[in-house]
C-alpha cells in the first residue's frame, strides 16, 4: 500500500483586509523615523513585491486550535475516515493560541490537544503534539507522518497547519501586510487509494541565518512597552531562499527518480510572489529548462502569507477546483517546498 495524503481540508477566515485599509497606518522605519514616500506609493510598491492585494484575518472569537478544528473536521470527512482511529494529532505552528489584544502566545495544553478535546476523540491512543519548524512546519509534519506510518507505529495521522500572524505584527512594520490568518489539514494513511509519497529532503541553517526571523519591539519609539512581534530581514531570507530551496527541490526530486518533466505542479509557500517565482525558475534551470506556464499555483494575492497554513491550504483548493485554471488529478507528480524561520527549509516529491 501507498503511504499518502487520503483527505484535505481548509478555512479560511472571514475578514478580508484589503492593501487599501493600510492607507492610514503610521509605518516608520527601524529606528523609528517616519518614510519619505506616503502611503499609497508604500503600498504599490508592497504590492509590485509580494504580489499580495488582499488577506484574510480571523474573527476575534476566533483562535489558531479553532481555525485547524474547522480544517479537520472537513480533512477527516474527506478521508471518510474514523476519527478515533487516528494514531497522532500533529500541529505544526509558531505562536500558539494568540487571543485579540494579547501579547502573549498560550501553548499549553498544546495546540493539538486543544483539537483533539475539539474533536472529541477518546482514544488515548491517539498521541497529540505540536511541531515548531517556521513555515516549513507543515511538510515536516508530513515526512514525520509518513515515518511513523512506513515504521508500523502508526496507520493513520491527521498533520495540520495554522497560524493568526495578525495578532502578532507590528503595525507600524510594513512587514505587517504580509501576513495573514489561516488553517489547512490533511489526513495521511497507508492505503491503496492514498497517494504515495516518493521522496522528501530537510535542512536547518543555524549558523549566520539563525535569526533571520525573530522576535523584536515595535518600530514606534513610544509604543515599546516590551511587547515583542515578528520581525525579518526580508532582504537576507529572499538570498537565502533563492540560494536554497531550488537545489533542495532537486535533490529530492532526483531521489525520487522522477524526471523533472513528469512534475505537473509546484506548491511552494506563499511568502513572497517574485521571490516564489525566483526559486522555481532557478529550480528549472537547474535542469538547464525555463519554468513552464502554470506549473506553480498562487493562492498570496488574496490570502497573503499564513505561514504554515499556506501550502495544505493551496492544495486543498486546487485539489477541489477552487483555483481558477489550475488542477491536479490522481497519478499526477507534484513537489511541495518551503523556507522559513530557522532557517529551515523542505521538500516532498509526492504522487497525487
Amino acid at each position: 500500500m501507498n503511504i499518502g495524503i487520503t483527505g484535505t481540508g481548509s478555512y479560511l477566515p472571514s475578514i478580508v483586509t484589503k492593501n487599501s485599509d493600510f492607507e492610514n497606518h503610521d509605518f516608520l522605519n527601524e529606528d523609528g523615523t517616519p518614510f519619505k514616500h506616503p502611503n499609497e506609493v508604500i503600498i504599490q510598491k508592497f504590492q509590485g513585491i509580494t504580489g499580495i492585494s488582499e488577506r484574510r484575518y480571523a474573527a476575534d472569537n476566533l483562535n489558531t486550535s479553532k481555525l485547524a478544528f474547522f480544517a479537520a473536521e472537513k480533512a477527516i470527512a474527506d478521508a471518510k475516515i474514523d476519527k478515533e482511529e487516528l494514531d497522532y494529532i500533529i500541529f505544526a505552528h509558531n505562536f500558539g493560541d494568540v487571543s485579540v489584544g494579547q501579547s502573549q502566545g498560550d501553548a499549553l495544553p498544546s495546540l493539538a490537544t486543544r483539537v483533539k478535546h475539539q474533536l472529541q476523540i477518546k482514544n488515548p491512543k491517539c498521541v497529540a503534539y505540536d511541531l515548531l519548524f517556521g513555515c516549513p512546519g507543515w511538510i515536516e509534519g508530513i515526512i514525520q507522518a509518513h515515518a511513523f506510518i512506513k515504521s508500523g507505529i502508526a496507520k493513520k495521522c491527521l498533520v495540520i497547519g495554522a497560524e493568526t500572524l495578525s495578532r502578532i505584527v507590528d503595525k507600524h512594520d510594513r512587514d505587517s501586510m504580509i501576513y495573514s490568518d489561516g488553517a489547512g489539514a490533511t489526513i495521511v494513511e497507508a492505503s491503496d487509494n492514498a497517494g504515495q509519497i516518493l521522496s522528501h529532503n530537510s535542512a536547518t541553517y543555524a549558523n549566520e541565518e539563525a535569526f533571520f526571523l525573530f522576535f523584536g519591539e515595535s518600530y514606534s519609539k513610544t509604543a515599546q512597552d516590551g511587547t515583542l512581534y515578528i520581525k525579518m530581514y526580508g532582504r537576507k531570507i529572499y538570498e537565502f531562499a533563492v540560494t536554497h530551496v531550488p537545489q533542495a527541490m532537486k535533490d529530492s526530486l532526483d531521489k525520487s527518480g522522477v524526471p523533472i518533466t513528469e512534475v505537473k505542479k509546484i506548491f511552494i509557500h506563499q511568502a513572497n510572489e517574485k521571490m516564489d517565482e525566483a526559486i522555481v525558475k532557478r529550480f528549472y534551470k537547474l535542469f538547464d529548462m525555463e519554468m513552464p506556464d502554470g506549473i506553480m499555483p498562487m493562492s498570496i494575492e488574496k490570502l497573503g502569507n499564513s505561514s504554515v497554513a499556506t501550502i495544505p491550504t493551496l492544495f486543498d483548493m486546487v485539489k477541489n477546483g477552487k483555483m481558477e485554471n489550475q488542477s491536479i488529478k490522481k497519478g499526477d507528480v507534484v513537489i511541495f517546498a518551503s523556507v522559513g524561520a530557522g532557517m529551515n527549509i523542505n521538500a516532498i516529491v509526492y504522487r497525487v
